[in-house]
């Protein structure tokens, strides 16, 4: 891969400390939120506003050298892993992200059935479950019998009115 220079520069886009300090702070196969990005970008240059992070974030999604990566559910990520076609696979409880490659390959790899008249230039596919180190934190549960109850089951909370008001 490119250097972020040549990446800058391919892209028609001056080369500054900020935009440098965020391109390496996302190396291929790394899915990273703006603050995590803006923590790492202060940690190299100093005081930088979290407005800054993403504004340089907007001007590389623009450019095509990043991409905004929105799981339900959980913050944005970014990444720059942007000259294929892959998806992702996003921990219901963590919210990790791993690359997948696409089985087809090509944009778009998949078609609706009726398109109403759009003309289909990308699909987004996500698959969603556990990530190794959420599964690994499973614990027995006797309801299930002794089989292991996942991080995501849910607790019932009550509303106001249900005996759980202060």
């Amino acid at each position: 891969m490119r250097s972020p220079v040549d990446r800058l520069r391919a892209a028609g886009m001056r080369v500054t400390p900020a935009r440098l300090a965020v391109l390496q702070e996302l190396p291929v196969g790394v899915h990273r939120s703006v603050d995590e990005i803006a923590t790492a970008v202060r940690r190299t240059l100093g005081a930088v506003s979290l407005q800054a992070v993403y504004n340089v974030l907007d001007a590389l999604a623009g450019a095509g050298l990043v991409r905004r990566i929105e799981p339900l559910g959980h913050p944005a990520r970014y990444e720059s892993r942007v000259s294929d076609n892959h998806h992702h696979l996003v921990c219901r409880v963590c919210g990790a992200i791993a690359d997948v490659d696409c089985a087809v390959g090509v944009v778009p790899c998949l078609s609706p059935a009726d398109a109403a008249g759009y003309l289909v230039d990308e699909a987004e596919v996500t698959y969603w479950g556990l990530c190794p180190q959420c599964q690994n934190h499973r614990r027995p549960s006797a309801d299930h019998g002794g089989t292991t109850a996942g991080p995501t089951e849910k607790h019932h909370v009550p509303a106001r009115g249900e005996g759980g008001d202060r």
